[in-house]
């Protein structure tokens, strides 16, 4: 706590000196604060809780079809179907677009979908990677223990790895949560962060920007602390050696 004060300190101490000159590359602290009150009494909350909203259905939705597919992946017959989806993450946001808009007519549903399909491919990547990393020895001492396969897919597999689900669960969701902002000006009606952050970029307002910029970043590492919090409540030996 002390060290970490101690650099948010240094960090404010530098901003100040940074932009007291003539020439400045970020707005002064003064001019972001402004920026806060403004965006605050435009309705700042309810843009939050959009896009919060947003990429809690989303995410839902992605970690659903990610798991049905991950843990699917060591039947022969689905395996393909895993490896080609994790295979399509390198596809870009254009190329997915294009399908969707001819098959999706509802903005909101655009934006979920989206998100959806771009989450669900670096999950499901992830994930097989979870799954590949189970040991042998722990599939025999299954086994030993007459379990029958569904038993083992049960045990070793999904309940086994359940923390390392909600683990991959976080580090992904921060990737999503960056990609919000470009998705939510696909409808600029449901508002949303990435909407406010674009109306300011819109009129160069640098100090909205910087402000919201610095609320995305307090609110994604709120999720990221909320998340891993959970892990080690729900799950306290995943805790064990570190």
């Amino acid at each position: 706590m002390l060290i970490a004060s101690l650099w948010s300190v240094l960090l404010i101490g530098y901003w100040f000196l940074a932009t007291s000159g003539e020439k400045k590359l970020f707005p002064p602290p003064s001019k972001a604060w402004e920026g806060f009150k403004d965006l605050y009494n435009e309705g700042l909350v309810v843009h939050i809780a959009s896009s919060l909203g947003l990429c809690l259905q989303a995410t839902l939705l992605s970690v659903v079809f990610s798991l049905a597919i991950a843990y699917l992946s060591p039947v022969p017959v689905f395996k393909p179907i895993a490896k080609a989806l994790s295979r399509m993450r390198y596809l870009p946001l254009t190329g997915i677009t294009f399908y969707l808009a001819m098959v999706v007519s509802d903005a909101r549903t655009m934006q979920v979908w989206v998100l959806v399909v771009f989450m669900s491919l670096y999950f499901i990547t992830s994930l097989l990677g979870v799954i590949n990393d189970i040991s042998q020895e722990e599939i025999d001492h299954a086994r030993s223990l007459r379990c029958s396969r569904w038993e083992v897919l049960w045990e070793v597999v999904i309940k086994g790895r359940m923390d390392y689900v909600l683990d991959v669960l976080r580090q992904n969701l921060a990737i999503t949560w960056m990609f919000l902002v470009t998705v939510e000006s696909i409808l600029v009606a449901a508002g949303g962060l990435g909407v406010l952050i674009k109306n300011s970029d819109k009129f160069m307002n640098h100090g909205r920007i910087v402000a919201l910029q610095i609320v995305i970043l307090l609110v994604g590492l709120g999720i990221d602390w909320f998340l891993n919090f959970l892990r080690k409540s729900l799950f306290r030996y995943s805790t064990i050696g570190n």
